[in-house]
């Protein structure tokens, strides 16, 4: 059994999940993750004080119980809300879209700067023929966003971008999936939320707005939480963190937080851990190498990678549309490690990767 001994009174405690397996089903050894098809054979418990890591334990599931009874009171309670946590079942978005498998969030940027594909889409037309290709490429969420985030992006008047979202918002619902708001305007939301879409995408985590706690919480739609440090002109200007890993998991618990004061319940929120938002890029190989640790939260993980600018930093400095590599990898290791959505450009090429990584998993499950 682990003994704890001189835990700091007022520290922290953080349960993340390792040794994950395909196909798990709930024994003394394995316990399953989010209450999907996957599972996990060890537990890290953490201990920070002061954003200083005083202890790490990697204790196995079959001994967690164990480890966790034998903490002080205050982190043994946190402890063992975190360990229900990890297990339960994630509510569905809808009738057609639960998290028994990744989700595919498709990236609909109504924009004429954004990172990647700004200027692609910004006619209406063209982003709304856009739209109903990634549905049939096997979207099972749009994105529709009408201000670019990207670093260095300077905001925009909330009236263009209503105008360039709420007429390809319109179009496109109806067709079958979820349409999500990119936005971090209470207004925009709203307008979105009246023109058909159904969920809620926000950068700042219902924080850059001092509307938006009460507009998601008038309404019933599943809400996206992400975390960013700083304005999108200056986010990248040497970002640092005492410990990354806890520190987003932190902001995370503590925008949750705000929005139960506010009448929205855990079951309605997702979190993003902001890959590439005020991130160096150690944080964020850290965020996705740890991204397990979030899903302690009791909320679905997203999380968007895609043909971000860590990916050329550890290759060849490709321009963005040619990160498709790089973006199909760091994202099976983000699903390797808890990812319940993944939010891409290339949902064609993400739906062909998703069905290769599980017939992997099937065939080796079922090899007697």
């Amino acid at each position: 059994m682990t003994v704890w001994s001189n835990l700091p009174s007022e520290g922290l405690l953080y349960l993340r999940p390792l040794g994950f397996v395909s196909h798990a089903e709930k024994t003394r050894h394995i316990l399953p993750l989010a209450g999907g098809p996957r599972g996990f054979s060890q537990v890290q418990i953490i201990v920070s004080d002061l954003g200083e890591r005083v202890c790490s334990e990697i204790v196995p599931v079959g001994e967690v119980g164990e480890a966790v009874s034998a903490l002080p009171d205050k982190l043994r309670n946190r402890a063992e809300q975190q360990l229900g946590a990890l297990q339960a079942t994630r509510p569905a978005l809808d009738a057609a879209v639960d998290f028994q498998a990744p989700r595919i969030m498709g990236v609909l940027n109504v924009t004429p700067d954004s990172f990647s594909d700004g200027g692609k889409f910004v006619e209406t037309d063209a982003a709304i023929a856009h739209g109903v290709a990634m549905v049939e490429a096997g979207a099972d969420i749009i994105d529709i966003g009408g201000e670019s985030t990207r670093p260095g992006a300077k905001p925009i008047w909330e009236g263009e971008e209503l105008d360039r979202v709420l007429p390809v918002i319109t179009a496109l619902a109806g067709r079958g999936v979820p349409l999500s708001i990119d936005t971090r305007r209470a207004a925009v939301m709203e307008a979105a939320l009246e023109a058909g879409a159904g969920i809620i995408n926000d950068v700042s985590a219902l924080a850059y707005d001092d509307d938006s706690l009460s507009v998601a919480a008038k309404s019933s739609v599943p809400v996206v939480l992400m975390h960013a440090r700083g304005e999108p002109a200056t986010m990248q200007d040497d970002p640092s963190y005492e410990d990354v890993l806890l520190d987003v998991y932190d902001y995370l618990e503590a925008r949750i937080l705000a929005c139960a004061a506010v009448g929205i319940d855990r079951g309605r929120l997702i979190v993003d851990p902001g890959i590439g938002f005020g991130k160096s890029l150690r944080h964020n190989l850290d965020l996705i190498n740890g991204l397990g640790l979030l899903q302690a939260l009791g909320c679905p993980v997203l999380l968007g990678v895609s043909r971000k600018r860590f990916i050329g930093a550890l290759s060849r400095e490709e321009a963005a549309d040619q990160r498709l590599p790089g973006s199909l990898a760091a994202m099976a290791s983000g699903l390797a490690s808890g990812a319940n959505i993944v939010r891409v450009h290339d949902v064609a090429e993400t739906k062909q990767a998703l069905a290769v990584i599980q017939g992997l998993s099937d065939a080796a499950f079922m090899r007697p």
